[in-house]
């Protein structure tokens, strides 16, 4: 195969932007001027680079518009229920539930799982800090423990599968140019099988540490923590709630279970989720959601619910551009990297569009070795270092985009998309990054976030290489 200028210099570009994140730097500014100076050299105009940039933007922005979507429209629902006061009144009955650190654990786990698999764990970790880690810590768990238990739980396990927002499986599908269903069925297997492993590990390191409920030292690992003392819970109006508090603290997660439960049946029962995959499975959780956000809004507001209703919306495209914004010329470069994309990023005809990633790797198969093991873990490393720049999501253009051409035959390449999203996610996502969303966790539950670090890296990478390796046998 005979590579071009405009091959060389594609991955030039794609090899400076994983040293950028090697760096821990951004990536927009090389991925911006990588796409225009590859579409200005394969077009031999510049104005064809103009265009091209331009173009490369708003192609990524139609494919990934529908995941804005369905973040916005899930930290609405949670602003409106942070109105009502029913949030809280959510988990409140699960703080009975922790009647020693063991237990403890789990129930933070557990919690942390479910909550972040709907409305992703940034918003929240807020509210599960707030209120179930005072209570784990006095039934005797260390908050160093409560602090790994919703970091793994939460931006571990819960972001890497993105199971039902379906935002990183969406990424890396486009990105491989594979189905999104296969990735997400894959991908949720091995964020199980990484997080069982990982909260296993984390469990044993730490059971020596767990203490009874009455040991003194729980009381002031409380005090400790940075705004969430017990001084702050002591001061807090808790006078009875409303009756709308109390009702959807109930109807939110009923519904939620009930979209949950229709869409396992229907997999069950025909082999896929009655087209609830992919797309139109976030679409069908999005309606769900609107749907509560209008009945929440309208209980809280009355006659001012036309106003809340338009702040909560806006606050939820705000908080997914300041999530997503940055991946959009990201995508836009590797989406230029792929025939299925290059031809309505420079305006030619598609017969005639380029697969510049995929020639390049191609190129280069007779120099490597075909071996499965061999692509499995060169994604996973992959992975690990474009989630070195502490988003998790930025990398998945990268890694979607290296499976399709890895793939050549020796593994399903759906399969590398998500062997790369574990990478990716699980390293940036906020379990083994100090400068990544794990600060927060680490902050609200008063622990030094370089320790935290330390104590997830080696169930992380445990889990993540055994899962690795489950990958190669079981798909």
């Amino acid at each position: 195969m005979d590579l071009t200028v405009s091959h060389w210099l594609y991955g030039l570009f794609t090899l400076l932007i994983i040293i950028t994140m090697i760096f821990r730097r951004g990536v927009v500014l090389p991925t911006l001027l990588g796409t225009f100076v590859v579409a200005w050299v394969y077009k031999a105009s510049i104005i064809g680079g103009f265009t091209a940039i331009f173009n490369a933007n708003l192609v990524a922005a139609k494919e990934l518009f529908n995941i804005f979507l369905i973040i916005t429209f899930m930290v609405a629902l949670l602003h409106s229920l942070k109105d009502l006061d029913a949030d809280r009144r959510m988990i409140q009955p699960l703080q009975k539930i922790m009647v020693n650190g063991h237990v403890s654990f789990f129930v933070l786990v557990f919690v942390t799982y479910i909550i972040s698999l709907f409305f992703w764990p940034t918003p929240a970790v807020p509210l599960i800090c707030a209120l179930l880690v005072p209570a784990a810590i006095r039934a005797g768990l260390p908050a160093a423990a409560a602090a790994m238990a919703v970091a793994l739980a939460g931006q571990g396990m819960a972001l890497s599968s993105d199971y039902v927002i379906q935002v990183a499986p969406g990424l890396s599908a486009a990105s491989a140019g594979v189905d999104a269903t296969a990735v997400l069925e894959k991908g949720l297997v091995l964020s199980l099988i990484t997080g069982v492993i990982a909260i296993t590990l984390a469990y044993l390191l730490n059971r020596k540490y767990i203490r009874s409920a009455q040991d003194p030292r729980n009381g002031l690992e409380i005090k400790e923590m940075r705004g969430l003392n017990e001084d702050d819970e002591q001061g807090k109006d808790h006078r009875a709630l409303p009756i709308w508090g109390k009702i959807f603290s109930v109807v939110v997660p009923l519904s939620m279970l009930a979209v949950m439960v229709y869409m396992i049946s229907t997999k069950l029962t025909s082999g896929r989720m009655g087209g609830y995959e992919g797309g139109d499975g976030a679409a069908f959780i999005g309606g769900v959601a609107v749907v509560l956000l209008l009945l929440s809004t309208i209980a809280f507001g009355k006659h001012r619910a036309l106003d809340y209703i338009s702040e909560h919306i806006t606050n939820g495209f705000v908080f997914a551009f300041k999530a997503m914004g940055p991946v959009i010329p990201i995508a836009g470069f590797f989406f230029l990297g792929s025939s299925d994309f290059s031809g309505s990023i420079l305006s030619i005809r598609e017969a005639e569009s380029p697969s510049l990633l995929f020639d390049l790797v191609q190129s280069s198969q007779t120099f490597l070795p075909e071996s499965a093991v061999l692509a499995a873990f060169s994604i996973l490393i992959i992975g690990i270092i474009t989630g070195l720049d502490g988003s998790g999501f930025s990398g998945l253009p990268l890694t979607g985009a290296l499976s399709g051409a890895l793939a050549n035959g020796t593994i399903d390449p759906s399969a590398l998309a998500a062997i790369g999203q574990m990478g990716s996610i699980w390293t940036g996502g906020g379990t083994i990054i100090a400068w990544s969303s794990l600060v927060a966790i680490a902050g609200f539950c008063g622990v030094p976030v370089m320790e935290l670090v330390r104590k997830n890296f080696l169930p992380v990478m445990a889990g993540l290489f055994l899962s690795t390796l489950l990958a190669l046998i079981i798909f």
